[in-house]
């Protein structure tokens, strides 16, 4: 019997409604590369989602998404080979012309040392104005999450407004003023302020726990993280000399290193903006003969050179956005 015209990806199974059966999934191992994809003219950025679609579909081990925080289309695969066969697939079958580059790395904000902040959010109109007045301090946390500390005393700040406080801190920690990602590890501790009968409102205090964080967070020393990834290469133990070399060469710490008869595993933690293009490098050093896996591990501190370098793009990119 054979099917078509039918909506379906591989590994699906089709059967008769009497029989309950599912063949047994085959393993799809984890991409090892990803190119960020972009359509090159608005025309053809509907054809690259079709083909997008199709592909993913055909074929498990190729992956797309859509990164949440830079908004680029990622695709991921086997090896560059893989991507540059669906890439010419897209060109050639659906007249799309793309342009592709490194994924974005997810980098973070955290502050290093406590701040206070003493602020008054003061404006008025025509009709009732807005006023609100916070206290506290913005402190580093260890780990690594966000904690608001309500230790308001006397009914400084009324009850009602305490959750307007929060909201308005939390609001700012999608994107910090170094490089516009994300705010980490911060602890925001407010004990003190002042309320006006009429004039203070949710929104006057929304805003000023804004103006306060904004405020405390330049004097609070930021700082830049970068994912850092637990790498692990197999491979003939030939060429365990020339892989020491290319981890320590992507700012890598080698955790450990172990051998079975000529096989040798080597464990490192490497930052995730060095790790671009690792497989290429990989397989021109062992003659393909080794491969690699790559977990997330945790945040660390960017190196100041390069903190620098990302502050200085952020810059310019800013001034091309407000000219």
């Amino acid at each position: 019997m054979a099917l078509f015209g039918i909506d379906c990806a591989s590994g699906d199974t089709f059967s008769d409604k009497s029989l309950n059966y599912s063949m047994t999934s085959m393993y799809v191992p984890e991409p090892v590369i990803s190119l960020a994809v972009k359509a090159r003219e608005k025309q053809s950025e509907d054809l690259l989602s079709k083909a997008l679609n199709r592909f993913a579909k055909e074929d498990p081990t190729f992956k797309t998404h859509i990164d949440p925080e830079s908004k680029q289309t990622i695709i991921s695969g086997m090896g560059e080979l893989h991507l540059d066969v669906y890439l010419e697939r897209i060109r050639r079958e659906y007249r799309a012309e793309v342009d592709t580059g490194m994924p974005q790395v997810a980098y973070r904000e955290t502050i290093s040392r406590p701040a206070s902040f003493d602020y008054i959010h003061k404006k008025q109109t025509g009709g009732a104005g807005q006023f609100a007045r916070i206290a506290g301090q913005l402190e580093p946390n260890a780990e690594g999450e966000y904690e608001f500390i309500n230790e308001i005393k006397g009914g400084a700040i009324p009850t009602e407004y305490i959750p307007a406080c929060d909201k308005g801190f939390a609001s700012c920690l999608d994107k910090g003023s170094l490089i516009g990602f994300p705010i980490v590890g911060v602890t925001v501790r407010i004990n003190d302020g002042t309320a006006h009968a009429v004039d203070s409102s949710d929104l006057a205090f929304r805003q000023a726990a804004i103006g306060a964080f904004r405020g405390a967070y330049t004097k609070a020393s930021p700082e830049i993280l970068e994912p850092i990834m637990k790498v692990s290469v197999e491979g003939p133990t030939e060429y365990q000399g020339g892989v020491f070399a290319s981890i320590n060469q992507r700012r890598g710490m080698i955790a450990s290193t172990s051998e079975d008869e000529n096989i040798a595993r080597i464990d490192a933690e490497v930052p995730l903006g060095e790790m671009f293009g690792y497989s290429t490098v990989l397989r021109s050093l062992t003659q393909g003969r080794a491969q690699f896996t790559m977990e997330f591990s945790r945040y660390a501190k960017v190196p100041t050179g390069i903190a620098e370098t990302l502050k200085s793009e952020y810059q310019k990119v800013k001034s091309g956005e407000n000219p």
